[in-house]
């Protein structure tokens, strides 16, 4: 059977195209930089204005550092939003999309997932989804009973090693100093994503296949409907 062609805009090293694959989408990847570990086929050039014909639905993670928590305040001038010409590109081809980014970010938020309902209960990774089709999904809150692993920083870190935190994070985070717990590295990392392939800076602007394997379901009853 032919798979539906999906476009992963903004690609990065691939953890949203998986999920997508695993959906049932044959997915092409398209990112300004080198992805020499994207699991398909890729193209290197702008997403802002590479050609959106010829595919059956469209997925987009413009660049959130603008909205990013990690962000310092005093960088944030130095980024441009750039959810709405992306929203309106995509809009003009009259096709189904998704577009991704983090909490507090322009977005429609039909989807808010977090590895704590996708099956990775110790991510801790809030994304939200805006979908062409106006999707809705109730779910409980967020909920994380194990210590949480938080999945940002940049740099390859040496190794483990006993630290006094709370919470499990080569970022920090967590006050409570009483008892030793091991810091993460990219062993941990990759684990919670559910990511096996990605260095640890790929890792921390990734999505979990996890999402996007779950968004795709949902964009894949979406496709068939339009075609009924």
């Amino acid at each position: 059977m032919t798979r539906p062609r999906l476009l992963d805009l903004f690609c990065g090293a691939g953890g949203a195209a998986v999920g997508y694959h695993r959906a049932g989408f044959d997915v092409t990847g398209v990112d300004n930089r080198p992805q020499p570990r994207y699991p398909f086929q890729f193209h290197q050039a702008d997403a802002m204005t590479y050609p959106l014909d010829g595919y059956d639905a469209i997925h987009a993670s413009p660049v959130c550092k603008l909205y990013s928590a990690a962000t310092p305040a005093w960088a944030r001038k130095n980024h441009q939003n750039q959810i709405p010409p992306t929203r309106k590109r995509l809009e003009a081809t009259g096709l189904p999309w998704v577009i991704e980014n983090v909490p507090g970010a322009p977005l429609r938020a039909d989807y808010k997932l977090c590895g704590c309902i996708m099956g990775l209960p110790e991510l801790r990774r809030e994304r939200w989804f805006e979908t062409s089709w106006h999707g809705f999904d109730m779910r409980a809150p967020c909920y994380h009973p194990l210590q949480p692993v938080t999945v940002s920083g940049h740099g390859e870190p040496s190794g483990p090693r006993l630290i006094r935190r709370r919470v499990i994070s080569v970022a920090g985070g967590g006050r409570d100093r009483s008892k030793p717990r091991r810091d993460a590295d990219v062993s941990d990392w990759r684990r919670v994503m559910g990511i096996n392939w990605m260095t640890r800076d790929e890792l921390a602007q990734a999505i979990p296949p996890a999402y996007t394997r779950f968004i795709g379901a949902r964009l894949m009853e979406h496709l068939k409907e339009r075609a009924a």
